[in-house]
């Protein structure tokens, strides 16, 4: 089968992007772990019957985690700085407005820096965000992305979809605004925005040049024009509502 479909050999992921994959996941843990003890510290200060031992306990771990989360952000700073080819790249990617270092640095390890994909619905489908319809026979239902793939690329998208749509960054604001006003979800606008920002991330890392926002426009004026008519509609009716 492996003949007939000349598949290509397996390599191992690079030891830089194998470091860095490391050093962004431990972040990860370590934020999540903090959560859960901020979550514990306000039960504990709010409860019928506060135990002034677990707080100051509680406390002094969370002080001591956020040291260690300072910590391994300067030790992902530095190891994307140890490689001039890589700082390069990934700082013509954050020329992106709301879009910071941490993102990028987890979506690169995560992908061995793209290196095993071909294009772009290839990634797509390795994230999680390939579209699946929920259907049985004659019967179709609502269609939704897989989130079958990569979790962390995900979890490293959903703030940075919020920052492009509030920072009015054109592509992504206007797509946010057009599927909003087709079916009104918001957080599926925003899916759809992480999924824009993701190829745009991939595209820029792949063509080596830094974003510019009238080049990756890709709109004709008259479509600008319409989508900017139909965002001044959408915040009317809002206002209108209210």
């Amino acid at each position: 089968m492996a003949a007939e479909q000349c598949r290509d050999l397996w390599k191992p992921m690079s030891d830089f992007y194998y470091k860095l994959r490391t050093l962004t996941r431990q972040h990860q843990s370590l934020q999540e772990l903090r959560t859960s003890l901020s979550n514990q510290l306000h039960a504990q200060e709010h409860s019928m019957l506060t135990v002034k031992e677990v707080v100051s306990q509680l406390k002094q771990l969370i002080a001591k985690i956020d040291k260690q989360i300072e910590a391994m952000e300067n030790a992902i700073a530095a190891q994307i700085q140890s490689n001039p080819m890589v700082t390069k790249k990934v700082a013509d990617v954050c020329v992106i407005k709301g879009l910071g270092l941490h993102t990028v640095a987890v979506i690169i390890a995560e992908t061995n820096g793209f290196a095993l994909f071909k294009n772009g619905p290839q990634l797509i489908s390795y994230s999680g965000y390939d579209v699946v319809e929920n259907q049985s026979g004659n019967r179709k239902g609502k269609t939704k992305i897989s989130k079958k793939g990569n979790s962390h690329i995900r979890r490293a998208l959903h703030l940075p979809a919020f920052n492009v749509v509030r920072y009015e960054v054109a592509q992504f604001a206007n797509l946010y605004y057009r599927t909003l006003e087709r079916h009104g979800i918001k957080m599926k606008s925003y899916v759809a925005v992480q999924k824009k920002l993701l190829l745009m991330i991939y595209t820029i890392w792949k063509k080596d040049k830094q974003y510019n926002c009238k080049i990756h426009l890709g709109k004709s004026t008259r479509d600008k024009e319409l989508e900017t008519s139909s965002r001044h509609d959408f915040a009317k009716n809002k206002l209108e509502e209210v």
